[in-house]
């Protein structure tokens, strides 16, 4: 099978505010415009996306359940090694791996997802270090 190669355009870069946002609406949003499906040329064997940063990572919007039973799990591989951390433990302390682990769930398991993850800059306050790029607010409905 002959797959075509169409050609990439440079990457826009978008500014996601989490400030009030469910971390499923923003996980997909960021998700989306990380693959490029929102432009005529996607291709899903290519790196056609664009440049997501997401500022406010630390004041998403959960419910109090979600906050008491959502764990985040890992294994070493070996046995009764299993460590296991609250979702309201993560946002105390690293709130950007939160919406990095979410968005890294939602894009394909294969070769690309790494460099995908590449292209999501996530940070915990309002500040950013990605003012030259000049990125436009994405408003989330």
């Amino acid at each position: 099978m002959k797959t075509s190669t169409i050609p990439v355009s440079a990457p826009q870069w978008f500014i996601i505010d989490a400030d009030g946002q469910s971390l499923g609406h923003l996980a997909t949003k960021a998700a989306h415009l990380l693959r490029g499906k929102h432009k005529p040329t996607f291709a899903p064997h290519q790196i056609g996306g664009d440049q997501v940063v997401v500022i406010n990572a630390s004041k998403l919007n959960f419910g109090w359940r979600r906050l008491q039973q959502k764990e985040y799990i890992k294994h070493s591989g070996y046995l009764g090694h299993t460590k296991a951390i609250s979702i309201k433990d993560l946002l105390a302390t690293h709130p950007e791996r939160v919406v990095e682990l979410a968005v890294k769930g939602m894009l394909p398991k294969n070769r690309l997802r790494n460099e995908l993850l590449k292209r999501l800059h996530v940070f915990g306050g309002a500040e950013h270090t990605h003012t030259a790029q000049q990125p436009q607010l994405l408003p989330l409905e």
